[in-house]
Parts: C-alpha cells; sequence; structure tokens
C-alpha cells in the first residue's frame, strides 16, 4: 500500500470550490432556518471541510420578510442594542425589526451561529438575504436548495 493514501487532505484558499446557493424563507422556522444556512456558510456539508478555512459556499437567502417565529417570539423576544451613549439601552421586537428591515432578522440570527473571530466575519460576508423573491446574483448561477 502506498502510504500517501492515508495522509489527510486538508483543504486551503487554492483547492476550495465555492459555489452558490438559493434557500427561499417562506414559512420557515428562523431558527432552523438559520442553523442550516450557517452549516452551509461553514462548510461543514461539505466532505474536505477544514475548521480553519473559509470552505463553505456563499447563501443568498431570498423572501426574508415571510419568515416564521414560533410562540409568542414575534412579540416577546427583544434585540437589544446600545447607541454607546449613557442610556443609549435600544429595544426592538422582530415584528418592529421585520417591518423595518426584514433581512437583518435572518442575519443577526445566523451571524449568531457562526465562530465569533475573524473567520466567523469573513463567512458571514458569504451571506445574502434579500426581502423580496427577486435577488442580483443571477450571473452566479446558484442553485435552489430545500430546507
Amino acid at each position: 500500500m502506498d502510504t500517501l493514501s492515508y495522509k489527510t487532505i486538508s483543504a486551503n484558499k487554492n483547492t476550495v470550490n465555492k459555489g452558490w446557493v438559493v434557500v427561499d424563507a417562506k414559512d420557515l422556522v428562523l431558527g432552523r432556518l438559520a442553523s442550516e444556512v450557517a452549516k452551509i456558510i461553514r462548510g461543514k456539508h461539505k466532505p474536505d471541510f477544514t475548521p480553519h478555512v473559509d470552505c463553505g459556499d456563499n447563501v443568498i437567502v431570498i423572501n426574508a420578510d415571510k419568515i416564521k417565529l414560533t410562540g409568542n417570539k414575534m412579540t416577546d423576544k427583544v434585540y437589544v442594542r446600545h447607541t454607546g451613549y449613557p442610556g443609549g439601552q435600544r429595544f426592538q421586537t422582530p415584528r418592529e425589526l421585520l417591518s423595518k428591515h426584514p433581512e437583518r432578522v435572518i442575519e443577526k440570527a445566523v451571524k449568531g451561529m457562526l465562530p465569533k473571530n475573524r473567520l466567523g466575519r469573513r463567512l458571514f460576508t458569504n451571506l445574502f438575504v434579500y426581502a423580496a423573491a427577486e435577488h442580483p446574483h443571477v450571473a452566479q448561477q446558484p442553485k435552489e436548495i430545500k430546507l
């Protein structure tokens, strides 16, 4: 037997094949959608997954305004941010956020499921979320997948 066949192959920037994927978020539960999207962005669905390399696909999420939340989360869940000024803590519910910026609900959920480091920030740039059914990435010929 050839001993080279037993070596573990590690992916790097030159050997990674990055594709484009479209996911329709219509009537999907937010957390279940976000976890699947995070796996695809991270590259965990590929056999040559390497933890320290951006080996995932670019993901386009359409119909972000038609996402579902279970239970009373639409009114009871709270997104907290701070302006940086004294007394500057601001609160928003998913219902308020969906009415103004529907894509941010999915972006926040996916970002929370990615690593909290340089790689995670780089991986987050592979996510493209659109509130409507149209997207400007037709030239990339993305594959549509069902979740």
